[in-house]
């Protein structure tokens, strides 16, 4: 009896821990979701970890933009991310472009995904091609073949010939916006903002802010919008900078120089391990707001 006894509890002890050793990746649950929750929309948690309710999908086509690799599935928003490319690509149109080919915004719930961002997981990221539309009616197929042009050199230190004053005027106009809290942009084309920057420029080139990965596109980062108590505004903003600089100074030109070109280790000695960090796609529910669930339940 005694071994009978011992053999159920090992047996319920394991059963207990495989869920938690099993749990499912959060970007799987919410990769599956073709449709999103039946809720008022509400930005969920950080932009790199969170969620997102009652999203709205952009339209694969409109009067000046096209959602691009639909097979994707991430042409979703809140709501103020869909007015946003409403209103922002009718605005580019004054810099002789006809529209916008939008990429990523966030799948129907938000949420991690499979592949590809770290953040763009409460429905407010936008990724917008820097390559000028030549057309805005594209058909679906020719959406997953065509690819966006890069603005960056190949030695990543400078702007390429594809970089032209509309797309300075396009990102300043974009910067303007006053539901815009950031937006990343390649290195080479910051400091290439910042050559002919004033004071005046101050409060909008401050948004503007370098990242590598981002030549081919350009990454707007929308406020987190009234009233949505669960979404984590990003640190610092515009705001938070008392002494009203640009981004246009010493720090800009590491992005160019030892980013690119890391100092070498004195001889004997070793570089600290870099801490090791869980990318989004390893995140589990149980890593995400508690409202995320909810979420992922809503008819």
């Amino acid at each position: 009896m005694a071994r009978i006894l011992t053999g159920l509890i090992l047996g319920l002890g394991l059963a207990l821990a495989a869920p938690a050793a099993a749990e499912t990746n959060a970007s799987a649950l919410f990769g599956a979701k073709r449709a999103p929750s039946a809720q008022q929309p509400a930005a969920i948690g950080s932009y790199a970890r969170g969620c997102a309710a009652g999203l709205v999908e952009l339209p694969e086509t409109g009067p000046t933009w096209q959602a691009m690799r639909l097979s994707r599935n991430r042409n979703w928003g809140h709501p103020d991310a869909i007015a946003f490319v409403r209103r922002f690509s009718a605005e580019v149109t004054r810099y002789g472009w006809p529209g916008l080919y939008i990429g990523d915004i966030s799948q129907p719930r938000g949420g991690p995904m499979i592949s590809g961002h770290s953040s763009h997981q409460i429905g407010l990221d936008i990724d917008i091609w820097m390559l000028p539309p030549q057309r805005l009616n594209l058909s679906r197929a020719e959406r997953e073949k065509i690819s966006s042009i890069s603005v960056r050199s190949q030695d990543q230190r400078r702007v390429s010939g594809n970089y032209t004053r509309a797309h300075a005027a396009i990102l300043r106009a974009a910067a303007m916006d006053p539901a815009v809290d950031r937006i990343f942009v390649t290195p080479p084309v910051k400091i290439e903002l910042c050559k002919s920057a004033t004071r005046a420029d101050t409060p909008w080139l401050q948004k503007i802010r370098p990242l590598y990965g981002h030549d081919t596109h350009f990454h707007v980062r929308l406020k987190c919008p009234a009233g949505d108590r669960h979404c984590e505004t990003q640190r610092p903003t515009v705001a938070d900078l008392s002494k009203g600089g640009n981004g246009c100074d010493e720090t800009l030109t590491w992005w160019v120089t030892e980013y690119l070109d890391p100092p070498k280790a004195r001889p004997g000695t070793k570089p600290p391990p870099a801490p090791k960090e869980r990318h989004p796609r390893e995140f589990t529910l149980a890593d995400l707001p508690a409202q995320c669930r909810n979420v992922l339940a809503a008819d």
